[in-house]
Formats: C-alpha cells, sequence, structure tokens
C-alpha cells in the first residue's frame, strides 16, 4: 500500500482505496511525490484481490491546477528530442495504467481541474464533478498541446467539435456543460458531494468484480473494432462469464436445482 506524504493521503476502507490530493497551498499541483503515490495506488489495486475500486479526489478550493511547472519536467530536463520524449513516455504511461486497470477508477473533482488534471480523468472510467467544478486544457496558451494522452482521449469521449474547445481555443467549461456534452457522468451539489460519490462507489463495490473486469475490457475493445469483430468479442466474454463461478452463484437459473 503507497503511503501518504504531505501532497497526498491514502486510505483504504472494505475494498476502495483513495488517493486524496492534499497539497492546498499550490492548488493540489501535481508534483512528482503525487504522481509517485498514484502509481503505488494503481499498482496496489492492480495486485490485491480486496481492492476493488480506486478513488482519486482532492481537498481544497482546486481539484488540481496541473501539472507543477516548477518541478523538473521532461520539457525543462531532456538534453535531446528523444530523451524528452523517453522522459515524458514515463507520465503518460501512469494514464495508461489507470486506463488499463482491470477495475473501475473513479475521479471525483470537487474543484476546478486542470490541464494535466482533466488528462488523469479522461482515462478514468468514472467522473464526478460538484458544482463548483470547471475544465480547461491551458496548454495550448504555454505552445504546446495536452499530450499525455489527453487531446486523444477527450476527443474519444466528447467528440472532435468540444475538444476542439478546449484543447485548442483554450475554454474553460462549468460542471453543467461537462454533463451536457458527455465529460462528466454527473454533478452533485458541493455540500453533499463526497458523500454522492461514495455512494455510486459502494454501489461498484457490491458487483461481481470479473464480470465488471470483462465489461470494462469489452467496452475498450469494441470501439477499436467492426461490428462483427464487436459482437464475437461479447460472445467471448459471455462464454467464460457464464461457465464461470459469479454467475452459478447469482444469475444461473440452475442454482437452485443444484442445491
Amino acid at each position: 500500500m503507497p503511503p501518504s506524504t504531505s501532497h497526498a493521503t491514502v486510505d483504504h476502507d472494505d475494498g476502495v482505496l483513495t488517493v486524496t490530493f492534499t497539497r492546498q497551498g499550490k492548488l493540489n499541483a501535481i508534483s512528482p511525490e503525487m504522481t509517485e503515490t498514484l502509481w503505488g495506488a494503481v499498482r496496489a489495486v492492480r495486485d490485491d484481490p480486496a481492492l476493488r475500486v480506486l478513488v482519486i479526489t482532492a481537498v481544497g478550493r482546486y481539484f488540481t491546477a496541473g501539472i507543477d511547472l516548477a518541478a523538473p519536467m521532461p520539457a525543462t530536463v531532456a538534453v535531446s528530442g528523444s530523451d524528452f520524449r523517453r522522459r515524458y513516455r514515463e507520465h503518460h504511461l501512469l494514464y495508461d495504467e489507470i486506463e488499463a486497470l482491470e477495475k473501475p477508477v473513479v475521479l471525483a473533482a470537487q474543484g476546478p481541474c486542470l490541464g494535466a488534471g482533466l488528462e488523469m480523468a479522461c482515462s478514468c472510467d468514472f467522473r464526478f464533478a460538484s458544482d463548483a467544478t470547471t475544465f480547461c486544457l491551458p496548454e495550448v496558451a504555454m505552445g504546446t498541446i495536452a499530450g499525455s494522452g489527453g487531446v486523444s482521449r477527450l476527443t474519444g469521449l466528447v467528440g472532435p467539435h468540444w475538444s476542439k474547445w478546449l484543447a485548442m481555443a483554450n475554454q474553460t467549461i462549468d460542471a453543467r456543460r461537462a454533463l451536457s456534452i458527455g465529460l462528466v457522468h454527473d454533478v452533485f451539489a458541493t455540500e453533499d458531494f463526497q458523500e454522492r460519490v461514495q455512494s455510486f462507489v459502494r454501489s461498484l463495490v457490491a458487483l461481481p468484480p470479473e464480470a465488471v473486469a470483462a465489461s470494462k475490457l469489452a467496452i475498450g475493445l469494441v470501439t477499436q473494432v467492426d461490428r462483427t469483430t464487436a459482437r464475437d468479442i461479447e460472445r467471448l466474454a459471455n462464454t467464460n462469464l457464464v461457465f464461470g463461478q459469479e454467475f452459478r452463484e447469482l444469475g444461473s437459473p440452475r442454482r437452485d436445482n443444484q442445491a
């Protein structure tokens, strides 16, 4: 289990691992320490069957102001283009690992979510906002793009129309617009935000884990293939599930006859 630090706390409660950004003095700007905590959390949830859901949230006015520009980063320490790409890839891989995790990952942004925070959000399975949350990708104003999967994942979620609004035009959207374009799943009032998120998380924990994992894998695969192959993916996934322990215990009409 990754340890808590002065920048982020890690809590484990009944199958849920929660990482909470606590760097309020820096508007929860993502530091190397926070990145390392997230890596540890992803690995812990990946490797421990008792951990069923990963939650990423924060306290303070901001969910995150994005990457801490005062910390060493590939653009400032790399000595060549290839060195830049190698260092950049190390951070890029974190969001790939979040996306590849065969368990639900929930991001709960209680306040403004900028830059790398939005990139991280796009790699998660479920995204929630409070009525105080806004979203923005300011990288283009600094002469770059949101290149840690931000542009590609965002476009996959909301389409090129709104991706251009955020990643190309440097516009900020509020939580209600984020909900209307499909960026977040729901918006909760600030005063009961964490309670509503936890209620959803508890419902995830109650679901059979193998079926949840198969659902996540199947959804990821069917977006990349033709219609016929997508149907085959569904049938193959269900073949394993129907003959598995979860279905025998929870869904099989034969279970009463086998008692």
